[in-house]
């Protein structure tokens, strides 16, 4: 099979699309026809060897973590799925990935896939959509009524944040550019601030949110502690961009420093949703497997906005 890898930790060159042995399923395993593989920022992190503490991969890696396709092959003991069932996942971060044609998981973090749509676009949801679901949810603790800043909503875990708060009635407000705007309005933001023409704190002023969730870099303390201002005395500051911690935010505001995390029983509601028509989900572009190298590059560049989803 044609899978993209790297053998040694570097900068977007080491990836190289190449012949690799097909995966086989051991137990609790299936191997899955790759229809989808979505990129992500921590890819390229990975890549990078900046997390190697935290992820030691086994070299040579295949990338991507989010994966839709086919299931091929069932390992022993594996109960939930058959050849030929329509499956979506996040896979393992430090395990093999799903830039490849095919790709080995272990069955207890995949779900069937939505019946609408095309498969290879449903690799777009796990990862980012648990995300938002965790943040909101897990960390921000956030119910109908309650007032949600969502920073950042047009990219992959903005959108789905917006989606998912609005549903749960909170009155959103949300920030985005123009080329997102419409996309985001649609997903229900009550307002939508374009940060290219008016400074968010500027737009804001004299507003506070019951949570505020940040998806944007901002690497200055005093910029996230603007931010972390803007929450209601007793609300929730979560922050899924690292080096996203406060040392103190005062007025009882908590600070939540959110790392998602695979979670199949949520992830199957969240492809329920897709499936009733309640959630909707984004590609920004497809692009083909052997094009990931220079996705990464694009990536690196701050040149990509919105979900890659790639096809072997």
């Amino acid at each position: 099979m044609k899978a993209v890898r790297f053998h040694s930790y570097g900068e977007s060159d080491v990836l190289v699309h190449e012949d690799a042995e097909r995966p086989v399923a051991g137990a609790g395993q299936v191997v899955v026809k790759v229809a989808g593989a979505a990129v992500n920022p921590v890819d390229a992190t990975l890549r990078a060897g900046f997390v190697r503490q935290v992820f030691d991969v086994a070299l040579p890696h295949v990338p991507c973590y989010d994966v839709a396709g086919e299931v091929v092959e069932v390992g022993e003991g594996v109960e939930a799925f058959a050849a030929g069932d329509r499956v979506v996942g996040w896979l393992p971060i430090d395990g093999p990935g799903a830039a490849a044609e095919y790709a080995v998981a272990p069955a207890e973090v995949l779900v069937a896939a939505p019946r609408t749509g095309e498969l290879a676009d449903a690799a777009a949801l796990p990862s980012v959509a648990l995300t938002a679901w965790q943040a909101l949810f897990e960390h921000g603790g956030l119910t109908a009524g309650q007032s949600v800043l969502v920073n950042g909503a047009g990219g992959a875990v903005g959108g789905y944040a917006v989606q998912l708060a609005a549903r749960a009635g909170a009155q959103v407000t949300a920030t985005a550019g123009p080329a997102s705007r419409e996309r985001v309005e649609g997903y229900g933001a009550q307002r939508v601030i374009d940060y290219t023409a008016t400074p968010l704190l500027e737009a804001v002023a004299g507003q506070t949110f019951d949570v505020v969730l940040n998806l944007v870099f901002v690497p200055e303390q005093d910029e996230l502690a603007a931010l972390a201002g803007l929450v209601t005395d007793g609300g929730v500051f979560a922050n899924t961009v690292p080096p996203g911690l406060l040392s103190e935010t005062g007025r009882g505001v908590r600070n939540a420093q959110v790392f998602g995390h695979s979670d199949a029983v949520r992830l199957a509601e969240l492809v329920a949703l897709v499936d009733a028509g309640e959630l909707r989900i984004h590609v920004a572009q497809r692009r083909p497997l052997a094009e990931l190298r220079e996705v990464h590059e694009e990536l690196g560049a701050f040149k990509l906005a919105g979900k890659t989803v790639l096809i072997p």
